[in-house]
């Protein structure tokens, strides 16, 4: 067993004074003020918005790599094909990161990736066990499924 021996011992007390000097600015409410507690996220707007006609809906984005680089994308035209009654497609030209889980029970406007290149707007809400990587939600889905109707519909997805 070694023994501290004095300088050890302040470097240690130096360490331990500066890691508690980190926690409190942390907390404190010039941290909040400066929003120095948290990493920055990548993600400047949490906002992307899709036209189907003359409707258009706020979707507010999660923040995962695969959003990030959907919102590089945009302006997005796509033309979506209906599948089941419940949720619109497109295969995108080049994929996207995934982070896959299994929802269990998908929601009216869930804005999701199914793979690496098919995204998928849900008008109808259903359980699943399919694996998708979540983009966002719809804020108000409110009239969603009547301008996306029944049959394949262009879609613009923008950033204002």
């Amino acid at each position: 067993m070694r023994i501290l021996d004095t300088d050890d011992s302040q470097a240690w007390k130096g360490a331990w004074l500066a890691t508690l000097m980190l926690l409190a600015l942390s907390v404190s409410p010039l941290a909040t003020a400066m929003d120095i507690s948290s990493p920055p996220t990548g993600m400047e707007n949490t906002t992307m918005w899709m036209t189907v006609g003359e409707q258009r809906f706020a979707i507010s984005l999660e923040d995962n790599p695969a959003t990030r680089e959907l919102v590089a994308r945009v302006p997005l035209n796509l033309d979506m094909t209906d599948l089941h009654n419940n949720e619109k497609y497109a295969t995108l030209e080049q994929p996207l990161p995934t982070q896959e889980y299994s929802p269990g029970t998908i929601q009216t406007g869930d804005l999701l990736l199914y793979g690496s290149d098919t995204l998928v707007i849900f008008y109808k809400t259903f359980t699943s066990s399919y694996s998708y990587s979540r983009l966002g939600h719809i804020d108000n889905s409110t009239g969603l499924a009547e301008a996306l109707g029944r049959k394949n519909v262009r879609v613009r997805f923008s950033a204002d």
